[in-house]
């Protein structure tokens, strides 16, 4: 069946990527999900999209949601998340990830932010999905960039636009930083709690209080969030696989489908730029 990654172990799972070639920052995603889970893995973009049909259940920022059939779902940037079926036939789903320079360039506004992650909004998750497949079918850049405005104001009365507290620097967000920082090599737990001054496992019993994911998940995240970088602009998966400090691409093809549902080489044909 078309469409389907190689490593799902049933055939109704499937997942398919896209990037526009003339609007750099927008990556489309079309998924019917049966029986995978998705161990927590982060978009470093805003994520927005609707649930077609069935629901899905995943944890964000330290909770578990359910998102139901008509459902709107939007996330943060940099936030981990999992994602599971609720129904019995798993639940089908599109979602646009935006980088948030290019939200911000679209529209003018900045400190972009989501308060909720799910809403039941039949009217607009129609719409949603509507705009996203039509960003799909089109190579048209014209076309495509005001499709993108369209979906963009669809979704817009569910973000704010000003910086609260939450938004302000945080000791933990050095933390985060050196992992982005050094992502390539090896880090170890005291070397990230001497960033912020802290004993080893109280770092670490913080960090994951304030993330919700450990100092390793968050790594291997943007290890993982690295490697379709460095995938879509051609790299050999083994060369990404050293690129990400990762041990080989073997170990690259699990990690990488472990979170996104699809095979690394089966990524790079769908989306890497020509």
């Amino acid at each position: 069946m078309q469409g389907v990654p190689e490593q799902f172990s049933d055939e109704r799972d499937r997942a398919r990527f896209r990037h526009l070639a003339q609007v750099p920052g927008v990556e489309l995603y079309h998924a019917h999900i049966s029986r995978y889970a998705f161990e927590p893995h982060t978009h470093e973009a805003f994520g927005i999209g609707a649930i077609e049909a069935g629901a899905e259940r995943f944890r964000y920022r330290g909770a578990q949601h359910v998102a139901p059939v008509n459902s709107v779902v939007t996330m943060n940037p940099d936030e981990l998340h999992t994602g599971e079926a609720e129904t019995a036939d798993g639940w089908r789903y599109r979602m646009v990830y935006l980088d948030p320079d290019l939200l911000e360039e679209v529209t003018g506004i900045r400190h972009w932010w989501f308060d909720d992650v799910t809403r039941f909004d039949p009217l607009r998750s129609r719409q949603i999905c509507t705009l996203i497949q039509n960003l799909w079918q089109t190579d048209d850049p014209l076309a495509q960039k005001g499709q993108l405005l369209d979906l963009i104001d669809t979704f817009r009365p569910f973000a704010r636009h000003s910086p609260t507290t939450r938004e302000a620097a945080h000791r933990f967000e050095r933390a985060r930083e050196y992992l982005h920082d050094n992502y390539a090599r090896a880090i170890t737990l005291d070397e990230l709690a001497q960033v912020v001054a802290l004993s080893p496992y109280h770092f670490q019993r913080q960090f994951k209080a304030h993330f919700h994911v450990t100092p390793h998940q968050m790594l291997m995240a943007i290890r993982l969030w690295r490697a379709k970088n460095f995938l879509t602009h051609g790299m050999p998966a083994a060369q990404v696989a050293a690129a990400t400090g990762l041990t080989d691409q073997s170990h690259l093809t699990r990690a990488f489908t472990h979170r996104y549902g699809i095979t690394p080489v089966r990524y790079q044909k769908q989306v890497a730029r020509r």
